[in-house]
This record gives structure tokens, sequence and C-alpha cells, in this order.
């Protein structure tokens, strides 16, 4: 009885590895080659109409669908991790990025993700300044994509630089040499409306004072600011409510304030008191030895610029 149970035992066991050594088709992985290869001529076009550099947009496919291998692109053809945003109202694809389940764009098609990143940066004032470089400066627009936010990796610049460099992909933004390419004529795009408000600087960070009905909604795409980062510079919760008149970051704060201590009064919270001389709130708890959530009682001293003896 048990030699037949281990002759059973072991012809389960062929039967399982043949099954998944022949029985699903081996998943093929684009190569940095391939990907250029299969794009190149998108990425031409793009810039023939947008006039951004064909390297940039090249490697910036590359480094954010991981070679077209990412599951955004995979499933949602959204090779430039491009969120959804205030004011999108195509299909979308939800993932754990920055913050957990998080809204991307999903496109019919590879080439609707290329001409979408195009107008992307194109509509978007905070990318204004890099239209006016030469298109061959690739270097420059490397850095100005991530001074002007596009990702929160600190070595965006670098990263986007030696994927252009390695590949060669400055050889694209030529246009004498470069194969035909039939030129798509630029899709006509409607343009957004931006409330003008008033932006304030304190302690050289910009903000804005919030208004009767306004909404984080109204506020990110009035300013050209992701929810997320309205959230984060503010020290916000994503349930949180705005008050006319508060004042409200639209920039990281700092690390020490202008002024080096503050006498707590009646009513105040560590939060209030970040908002009210830019200091972050990590920061503040860090230098008054205090925990996360403590607060202060009226007539505490607290220090602002160094750590508290």
């Amino acid at each position: 009885m048990f030699v037949i149970m281990k002759h059973i035992h072991f012809t389960i066991l062929f039967i399982l590895s043949v099954f998944i050594a022949f029985g699903q088709p081996a998943e093929r992985k684009m190569t940095p080659e391939t990907y250029i290869e299969s794009y190149k001529d998108e990425a031409i076009n793009e810039m023939l109409v947008y006039n951004i550099p064909a390297s940039i947009t090249l490697a910036q496919g590359m480094l954010e669908s991981g070679n077209g291998n990412s599951d955004l692109a995979v499933y949602a053809n959204n090779h430039f991790g491009i969120k959804c945003h205030v004011g999108w109202r195509g299909p979308s694809y939800i993932k754990d990025d920055d913050e957990k389940d998080e809204c991307f764009r999903k496109y019919p098609s590879v080439l609707d993700s290329y001409n979408d990143h195009s107008q992307f940066l194109k509509s978007r004032p905070r990318y204004a300044a890099l239209f006016q470089l030469k298109r061959n400066d690739y270097k420059g627009w490397a850095e100005g994509l991530k001074t002007a936010g596009y990702a929160t990796d600190p070595k965006y610049t670098k990263r986007l630089v030696e994927l252009i460099e390695t590949h060669k992909l400055y050889e694209y933004d030529r246009i004498e040499g470069l194969p035909n390419i039939t030129m798509v004529a630029e899709k006509p795009s409607v343009p957004e409306k931006f409330e003008t408000r008033e932006i304030l600087r304190f302690h050289l960070i910009k903000y804005i004072i919030v208004k009767p009905g306004d909404s984080f909604y109204k506020i990110a795409h009035d300013t050209d600011k992701d929810l997320w980062q309205l959230y984060k510079f503010n020290d916000l919760e994503k349930d949180a409510t705005l008050i006319a008149g508060q004042k409200l970051y639209l920039q990281p704060k700092r690390n020490r304030a202008k002024e080096p201590f503050h006498k707590v009064k009646r009513g105040e919270t560590m939060r209030s008191i970040s908002q009210l001389h830019g200091i972050k709130l990590k920061q503040l708890y860090k230098k008054n030895h205090m925990e996360v959530g403590e607060e202060p009682k009226a007539g505490d001293v607290l220090y602002l610029r160094k750590n508290k003896p």
C-alpha cells in the first residue's frame, strides 16, 4: 500500500511539473532594446508635434513602465505613471503608489498614453519653462521635470540621463537623418480654466488663503497641484475639512522657523503652530522632545529653530 501511494505521489508531482512547464505560456518581458524599437517612432512623432525631446519621452516611458512590463503598463497601457488628477473623465486603474489605492489613468492603447503624456506636459503651467529649452537639451529637461514635481524619486534626473546616454536616445532628438515619419496632427484639447488666486509667500514658502466654498479638488485644480501634495505639505489627513481664512501651503514647509521661540496661546495646537510659522510638524515635535500627537499647554514655550535643551 505504501509503495502504491508513493507511486501516486510521484505521478502527481510529475504531472504538475509538466503542467507548469508546458501548460502555461511563458511570460515574455520586453527588454530596453525592444521597448525602444517599439516606441521610438511614436516618441519622435510626439517631439515633432509638441517639441518634447524624443529622448526624454522614451526615457520616461522606459523608467516609469519598467520597459513596458509594469502592471500599470500591461493592464492600463499607462507608460508614464500619470495619475487621474482633478478633471480626468476617462477609465482608471487603482494601485498603491505614494499612497494606498491611488487612481491612475487607463488608456485604450499605448499610443494614447504617449499622446496624453505630451498634452499633460504641454497643458500644465508648472512645466512651461521646459518648453523654452532647446530640444537637444535632455539634461535640462530631466532636471526640469524633477524640479517641477513630476516624480518624487530624488534620483529621477540622474536615472533619466543614464538611460538616455546608455542607449544613445539623444540620437532621436535630431531631425536630420530620421526615418520618414507620418506626422499626426496635434489633437485639439479643451484648455483648463484656472481661477486667479493670490499666491502669497511666507519664509519663502508659497501659500494661499482658503476662500468660502473652497474644496481640496478646486484648490488642486486652480493651483496645478496634486491632492496628495496639499495634504502632505499641510500635515492633513484625507478627511480634513477646510476653513475659510486658513493658510494652505503649496510647497513643503521648512525644517526651521524664522522665529526662535513660540509661546503657546490658549486653543493653539502643534499643527496650528506649525502652520503659523511654516515649520514641518514632525520637526516641531522633534525639536521639543515631544511625542507625535502630544499637545502643548497654554504658556509653554516651544523651540522653533534649534532643539530644546
